[in-house]
């Protein structure tokens, strides 16, 4: 199998739950996501993850090694978007 793309990674995490937002930067080896879902809510930092490789599945047993990541609530994400943005570029950070 041909190594994933950053975006073929955030496509198997979107279409395998339901996520505000995703966003996986990376190189084919190593990646790098951050995760927004409702469905972390009340869940353990493994269990989010575990969530995660879930919705991966197989497609990435070989690269799952790979995979950095950060997982956050909505609430969570408002709250680090709000205080880890300069203000100055709070918009850019929001899709709505």
């Amino acid at each position: 199998m041909a190594d994933p793309t950053a975006a073929d990674v955030q496509s198997f995490i979107a279409q395998g739950m339901a996520c505000v937002h995703v966003e996986v930067e990376g190189d084919g080896r190593h990646f790098f996501a951050t995760i927004v879902s409702a469905e972390f809510e009340g869940a353990s930092r493994i269990k989010r993850h575990q969530r995660v490789y879930g919705a991966l599945g197989d497609r990435m047993r070989e690269q799952i090694h790979a995979l950095s990541m950060k997982t956050l609530t909505p609430a969570e994400w408002a709250h680090e978007s709000a205080t880890t943005v300069p203000a100055g570029a709070a918009a850019a950070h929001h899709h709505h």
